[in-house]
């Protein structure tokens, strides 16, 4: 089944209230979630105004309803109960409509029965006062159910805001209006109007709106909004950027290749928003009791009706058919899903509000109750592990050589050659002529009057040669990245094992691991290799988290109980990850745990409170305190079993809110 993403109730996707965009069918338990899904602000809006008018009307009847002595009071309550129950309630009626058009429960169901029947009794009361003697209205129980409850979804709808405030600020990075290139200069358009492929120009100190390859210009790329990276980049013709990256000087002419909610900001954007649809496995528990609960509660409403109809009335009971139809009214009210339904959703969107904070991107929030059980984690070892780059350890000869071979390699754009370059400083004043790149084996060419050629050797060095005679060896492989040896050790120290698993077969580039404490080390391998590994250790019974960030890596990261993958990693690994490092810093997966382990334990509590209320009060709304109080409990029991349901509504989400408190980022990268 479905998952609807505003309520985040189950819906059978033979549901025709659904709605396609950017390639993904969403379907929906209602036409009230469909709109606020369409169009949340709106919504909002609405929710207050109905939220506004369902309170003064409410309040106007409760205080009529206790005075006596007004004229045709009765018929004054109808007319002050129908903007409640015909306006602000009707979110609650389409609900209902869907729940039994799709053969389900929801709340929805629920508060719908309760609100109809206590305002049918009493409309029939209004009109033939004299069929039932001695009875009342209860204008007041229907209204305040109504109140109560739009009270307890306003507060949910404001929570959510505030919890997606994150992936707003991204949107609101991306300018209105772009400079689009033509061949007769520069227009202003509208981000609505620019495609794929168009030109555009990003001026100094301006937002880059679309993601795309620089085409003309060389500027510094603030990327710190998307990766969390203080350091300028310089970006320079072919070179990818952003949006949401700041160009902090100069003129860039951009070609376009995504825009809109498929560019880097857009598909991070819609990750943030949809974070409420995740399910967790203890959430999907939740919805199947839901789904039980409600036919249960009409089981038990209708017995409720049942007993105190026959029982008051063999006994004379003059109040025998309004205090039955209450019993049923109250049973309703008070065992309404809605907490349960809000227990995991809004606990999840507030942790992955919390962990974007982290530097972590949460595309599958159902995860998370996976990573509280991982132990053991697969690392990936180059541009994991290792930063991306090639880089000179060491270097043992001639400087004169060294400077040589960099003239040579300032014509290759092989990795090792940018990094002998790199690490041989300036060399573009030498002379160099006759250069030739042989695939696989190195570079050679004429240079100040001598043959200088650069070649790797067979035990894993780059050896540099000058008229023949060799004058320098170089030791070429990645250094670790920072962060990731307190990473590995701190997953040791809570008893998790450590794995590398790498394609690298060179002994030199190898040697790098050998300070990281992993308990086992596999080199040489192909992707498929990585999964059957990875797989092995599921079949012994362990969980695996696996992170990587090349495309080779795609495979294994599905195989993965978890994956986590590098922000810096190739567009499929990214688009495969249950979570993305967006700092490529490795210590964030430190904070997965941590964050995973707090919201896990929040939604349960979340849920134990929830069927706490819900079940412990039905024997409460179906009388078992009469003999104590009498069957004039009745009288208020409906109101108060509203007000008990908004309260567990409430309870839920702001336990909920304090997750956040409790997710200090900070201690994610300091101290560690």
């Amino acid at each position: 089944m479905a998952t609807d993403p505003i309520c985040g109730m189950y819906v059978p996707e033979t549901s025709d209230l659904y709605v396609d965009r950017d390639g993904t069918r969403y379907y929906f338990c209602s036409k009230t979630c469909m709109d606020k899904f369409l169009e949340p602000e709106k919504q909002g809006k609405d929710l207050a105004k109905k939220l506004w008018i369902a309170w003064v009307f409410s309040v106007a009847v409760m205080v009529l309803t206790y005075l006596s002595g007004i004229k045709f009071r009765d018929f004054i309550l109808l007319l002050l109960s129908i903007p409640v129950i015909f306006y602000s309630g009707t979110q609650f009626y389409q609900g209902a409509w869907g729940a039994i058009k799709t053969k389900s429960g929801n709340m929805d169901l629920l508060v719908s029965l309760g609100v109809i029947t206590a305002f049918a009794f009493s409309l029939f009361i209004t009109f033939f006062p004299h069929v039932i003697p001695h009875s009342m209205v209860y204008y007041d129980s229907s209204d305040f159910i109504v109140s109560l409850i739009l009270t307890g979804s306003y507060i949910e709808n404001v929570t959510k805001a505030k919890a997606s405030e994150a992936g707003n600020k991204l949107i609101d990075l991306i300018p209105d209006t772009i400079h689009v290139v033509y061949s007769e200069g520069v227009k202003d358009k509208p981000a609505s109007d620019v495609h794929p492929g168009d030109l555009i120009e990003v001026r100094a100190g301006e937002i880059i709106p679309v993601d795309g390859t620089v085409d003309r210009g060389s500027s510094d790329v603030d990327e710190s909004m998307i990766t969390g990276e203080a350091l300028p980049l310089a970006k320079r013709e072919g070179d990818f950027v952003s949006a949401g990256t700041k160009n902090l000087n100069g003129i860039l002419t951009v070609r376009v290749q995504n825009v809109g909610a498929n560019s880097t900001v857009g598909k991070i954007y819609s990750f943030i928003k949809m974070a409420s649809s995740g399910r967790t496995k203890i959430q999907r528990l939740a919805d199947i009791f839901s789904s039980y609960f409600v036919p249960v509660v009409l089981a038990a409403a209708s017995l409720s009706f049942l007993f105190w109809f026959f029982y008051l009335r063999s006994i004379g009971d003059p109040y025998f058919i309004e205090i039955a139809v209450l019993a049923f009214v109250s049973v309703i009210v008070i065992a309404c899903p809605c907490a349960i339904g809000l227990a995991g959703p809004i606990t999840l969107l507030i942790a992955s509000e919390g962990s974007f904070e982290a530097g972590i991107l949460v595309k599958n929030t159902g995860a998370m109750d996976r990573v509280i059980k991982v132990n053991r984690v697969v690392f990936d070892k180059t541009g994991t592990l290792t930063e991306p780059e090639m880089h000179v350890l060491s270097y043992d000869g001639d400087m004169n050589a060294l400077h040589m071979a960099a003239a040579l390699e300032l014509h290759s754009n092989h990795p090792v050659a940018r990094a002998i370059v790199d690490y041989s400083g300036n060399s573009t004043s030498m002379d160099v002529a006759n250069v030739n790149e042989i695939p696989g084996i190195g570079i050679e060419g004429d240079c100040s009057g001598h043959h200088v050629s650069v070649r790797s050797g067979d035990d894993g060095y780059i050896k540099i040669y000058v008229d023949g005679e060799e004058r320098g060896i170089l030791s070429v492989g990645s250094k670790l990245r920072p962060g990731a040896v307190e990473t590995i050790s701190h997953l040791r120290s809570m008893g998790i094992r450590i794995s590398v698993l790498t394609g690298d077969r060179n002994k030199n580039s190898l040697s790098v691991l050998d300070t990281i404490g992993a308990d086992e080390i596999h080199s040489g391998l192909r992707p498929e290799d990585k999964a059957e590994i990875i797989r092995r250790y599921q079949e012994s019974g362990e969980y695996v988290m696996f992170v990587g960030d090349g495309m080779n890596d795609a495979i294994a990261i599905d195989q993965a109980d978890v994956g986590v993958a590098m922000g810096s990693g190739s567009d499929i690994t990214r688009s495969q990850g249950d979570f993305v490092l967006l700092r490529n810093d490795l210590r964030a997966i430190i904070a997965i745990f941590d964050i995973s382990s707090k919201t896990i334990s929040k939604v349960k509590q979340n849920i134990f409170w929830a069927i706490f209320y819900n079940s412990a009060l039905i024997p409460v709304a179906a009388g078992i305190l009469v003999p104590i109080f009498g069957t004039g409990i009745y009288s208020f029991l409906p109101i108060l079993a509203a007000f008990a349901m908004g309260m567990s509504s409430s309870t839920v989400v702001l336990n909920s809110m304090r997750l956040k408190g409790k997710i200090r980022v900070n201690q994610y990268y300091i101290g560690i």
